[in-house]
């Protein structure tokens, strides 16, 4: 099993949260698909035989590229991976930047799950927040999914702004449970320095985030969400029975999957790499066949360290069994020492051979996983 990424790094605006790469324009888009393809055919024994399972089109705003680069670049895709026959295919999408054609034309192409970055369904967040659709747009874009019939769909909401109060975060989750979509993304807003929200909140021009509040507002979404049916199966990730992101699991367990496009990641096993976060030479140094990317081969810490840092933080949380046999018994030992405090605080669970935070422990799951690091 493994997966595909493919970064879109072109948006209409720049969320004031936002902390990736992405560039507020569309000029270059023809010379991206452009390099974005070679890279494709030069980089097509990277997964070697690994079946490829998932395909993720992520930005940036991937909505906005054309539907015939869609095609394109899955056409190769097919042609030089060893996909499966039917591949989750998730595309991210705005509510500005998508219309009912679009989407319908998206699925003839085999893209099978839709993800929305609605944020929210309240307009004085979603300025705060810097988006440029608003609820009007929120609505309209759910309505059009539905009539498209797609059956796979996350729903991206944030909470932990100021702006949003707790009866409102209360009204957000009213009515994504109210569509039923069975997949919701929801995120702790996290202020980052050199992003435009950082920046204001340091000029004083807006309030910055309370701790109290994002605690407050999380426990109200687990409690909810756990209360319609949703298994809380990552920190940030809730789905019905069946209904995960496969794609997004791959992260978390341990399995290659290949980045393509600027500032993408890639994991073959042993090593990690990342392409330059910079469209102009990105387009450059593909086109002229150099390297584009850095590299670091990982050693056994590092593999140990990210094992517990990705697994921490989903339901099925670390195995045990899996430490000691793929790291050695000194790193089972290392764990089992360090983690005894945790469980006796409430903040992790043993799970007869796996260990597992707690709703409460997931709010520390950073801090608790740096301190279980070799």
């Amino acid at each position: 099993m493994s997966g595909i990424y493919i970064h879109v790094p072109f948006c209409k605006s720049k969320c004031a949260y936002c902390n990736f790469f992405s560039l507020v324009t569309e000029k270059k888009v023809d010379d991206y698909v452009e390099a974005l393809k070679k890279e494709i055919v030069d980089r097509r024994s990277y997964l070697g035989d690994e079946l490829v399972e998932t395909i993720y089109f992520g930005g940036g705003t991937p909505s906005l590229l054309p539907t015939k680069y869609v095609e394109e670049i899955l056409e190769l895709l097919h042609k030089n991976y060893n996909i499966i026959s039917t591949p989750e295919i998730t595309l991210e999408i705005n509510p500005d930047t998508i219309d009912k054609e679009k989407m319908f034309a998206l699925k003839q192409l085999g893209v099978n799950r839709m993800s929305i970055g609605i944020q929210s369904f309240h307009d004085d967040d979603l300025r705060y927040l810097g988006r440029r659709h608003d609820s009007r747009h929120a609505m309209q874009v759910l309505e059009d999914l539905k009539a498209v019939d797609f059956e796979k769909i996350t729903l991206d909401l944030i909470y932990g702004m100021p702006t949003l109060t707790e009866e409102k975060w209360n009204k957000n989750l009213d009515i994504f449970f109210s569509t039923g979509i069975t997949h919701l993304s929801a995120y702790a807003l996290t202020v980052e320095p050199k992003t435009i929200l950082g920046q204001k909140i340091e000029k004083g021009e807006l309030q910055g985030v309370s701790e109290e509040e994002t605690i407050l507002h999380y426990d109200v979404l687990v409690e909810r969400t756990k209360a319609n049916g949703f298994e809380h199966y990552e920190i940030s990730n809730f789905a019905k029975d069946g209904c995960r992101s496969q794609h997004n699991s791959i992260y978390w367990k341990d399995v290659k999957y290949l980045g393509l496009g600027p500032s993408a990641h890639s994991y073959d096993g042993n090593s990690r790499q990342w392409n330059v976060s910079n469209l102009t030479k990105y387009i450059q140094l593909v086109g002229n066949s150099e390297e584009y990317y850095e590299k670091e081969i990982l050693t056994l810490d590092d593999k140990f360290n990210e094992y517990v840092m990705t697994s921490l933080r989903t339901s099925w949380g670390c195995d045990i069994e899996k430490i000691e046999r793929d790291y050695g018994r000194s790193y089972a030992s290392h764990f089992l020492k360090n983690v005894k405090k945790y469980l006796e605080m409430g903040e992790m669970l043993k799970d007869i051979n796996t260990y597992k935070l707690t709703d409460e422990g997931m709010l520390f799951a950073d801090g608790i996983a740096a301190e279980l690091f070799v």
